[in-house]
């Protein structure tokens, strides 16, 4: 049986270089639950927990139809409140929004992974976040791309060598920040992360 491995079969969507790039993604599906407040904090932690046994039984499901595949990176979505100017820096963490992401193969469609979501909350009726959990497709189009390596505090930087490559190029924001979390924080020491920061980009108006 063969096994997809999402980050060996689409290599340009998770391995960007240091330096900012220009591609094209969409349309994309994903595993996707959304929340407001803290990285880290109780909503957060909550949604990741219900998010996994849903990607988890979806790989299951699909295994028993003879596909299997690796379960994929987190991703986020971040964003906040309408009107809101302020550096993130600035920003009081609790008023984050953020829509958590799993990619998953093309043959995951919505009616999979409402079984799947079913299928989970049935094992862990505790989990009740898992009812969040919905089928997202996403097409950003154009993007600008690089890998981040450190602590999520130096971001800023290099957000900035994106931003930079954007105004050379005449381009603008055109969507949400996205972040791909490619190694586990919890176990590997601040100066060797890396994630994966992206935005959607259009020609300046």
């Amino acid at each position: 049986m063969e096994k997809i491995d999402l980050a060996k079969l689409h290599r340009a969507y998770y391995s960007p270089p240091a330096s900012p790039v220009l591609k094209n993604f969409g349309p994309v599906p994903y595993i996707a639950i959304d929340g407001r407040g803290a990285p880290g904090g109780p909503a957060h932690n909550a949604a990741i927990g219900a998010q996994y046994p849903v990607a988890y039984a979806a790989k299951f499901a699909a295994k028993a139809q003879g596909r299997d595949f690796v379960v994929a990176k987190q991703e986020g979505l971040w964003w906040f409140d309408a009107g809101e100017k302020r550096p993130a820096a600035q920003v009081p963490r609790e008023q984050w929004n953020w829509t958590l992401l799993i990619r998953v193969p093309d043959y995951i469609d919505a009616a999979a992974l409402s079984r799947a979501t079913a299928a989970a909350a049935s094992k862990k009726p505790e989990l009740e976040s898992i009812e969040q959990v919905y089928f997202k497709e996403l097409d950003e189009g154009d993007c600008v791309q690089m890998m981040h390596h450190g602590p999520f505090e130096d971001e800023p930087q290099t957000v900035a060598a994106m931003n930079e490559f954007m105004a050379n190029r005449g381009l603008e924001y055109n969507g949400d920040h996205h972040e791909i979390y490619l190694t586990d924080i919890r176990r590997t020491p601040a100066a060797k992360w890396r994630t994966v920061l992206r935005y959607p980009v259009r020609s300046r108006q």
